[in-house]
């Protein structure tokens, strides 16, 4: 697989870190930053071995949001 970049959103729940892949859509949990984002570097890889990015492009739509 390609290595390739995508964000890394997180935030804390309680005791654990969430972090959330947005263009992929996979979520994943750590009790560290560290450990979250690994988790979903794992989650998001293994998303996209079944999903290719190809596929998944076809779906996203790119918008701004002014507030």
């Amino acid at each position: 697989m390609a290595e390739r970049t995508f964000t890394a959103v997180l935030h804390k729940e309680e005791d654990l870190y969430v972090a959330e892949c947005p263009e992929v859509g996979t979520v994943s949990q750590g009790y560290t930053i560290e450990e979250a984002v690994a988790n979903l570097r794992e989650a998001t890889e293994l998303y996209l071995e079944e999903f290719p990015l190809s596929e998944i492009s076809k779906h996203l739509t790119k918008s701004s949001l002014h507030i």
